[in-house]
């Protein structure tokens, strides 16, 4: 009689993996990984994990899903006004990496110090999410380096200038003298509160 796999210590074997490495391991590293004697035993695993939503398979290629990764759980929405009845519902599961980044290998974080974007909900210690190589459009928050000197404001473009402004009425905007290099343009942010 074959044994039964344990399917969760498997998927957590895998997620280890992936967390570490930013990959899923190939089929000679899931021999050793998952303590498998054979490619063909690997083989028969990830079926049975494709067949549960842990990884999708086109042809020889295996991805994870955010299931095997590790997404966080959607469960609907909450009234940020007037109190209202409210149940959890699944509604999805969500990867923070795929909600908040559209474009991954052109993507960078920073981490914000100064209070200049204050009144843009931007603070001291928030982590933006910064995409390069796209143009930004009048209105964009963009990471720029003006006149030898990196800053983020948004991104004001009118038919005479283009000008840095702050969202602080503490600063004045910034009309590059010399030069104005677009590092990329915010595309999301993120606070931890504790």
């Amino acid at each position: 009689m074959p044994r039964k796999t344990d399917i969760k210590s498997k998927v957590n074997k895998l997620r280890s993996f992936f967390r570490k490495e930013n990959r899923l391991p190939g089929y000679t590293e899931m021999m050793v990984v998952l303590d498998y004697k054979s490619k063909n035993a690997v083989h028969g695993l990830l079926t049975k994990l494709a067949d549960l939503g842990y990884i999708r398979k086109t042809g020889h290629k295996i991805a994870p899903t955010g299931k095997l990764t590790g997404a966080i759980r959607l469960l609907g929405t909450v009234q940020a006004g007037f109190p209202s009845p409210a149940e959890e519902e699944l509604v999805d599961v969500l990867n923070l990496d795929e909600f908040l980044v559209s474009r991954p290998n052109a993507t960078f974080m920073l981490t914000v110090s100064g209070d200049s974007m204050m009144d843009a909900g931007i603070h001291p210690g928030d982590i933006v999410l910064v995409e390069k190589g796209c143009a930004p459009v009048s209105g964009d928050i963009v990471v720029a380096q003006v006149d030898g000197e990196w800053t983020m404001k948004y991104y004001v473009k009118d038919q005479e200038t283009i000008r840095l402004e702050p969202a602080n009425k503490k600063y004045s905007p910034i009309v590059p003298r010399h030069s104005l290099v677009i590092g990329g343009v915010v595309r999301s942010l993120v606070r931890k509160y504790s």
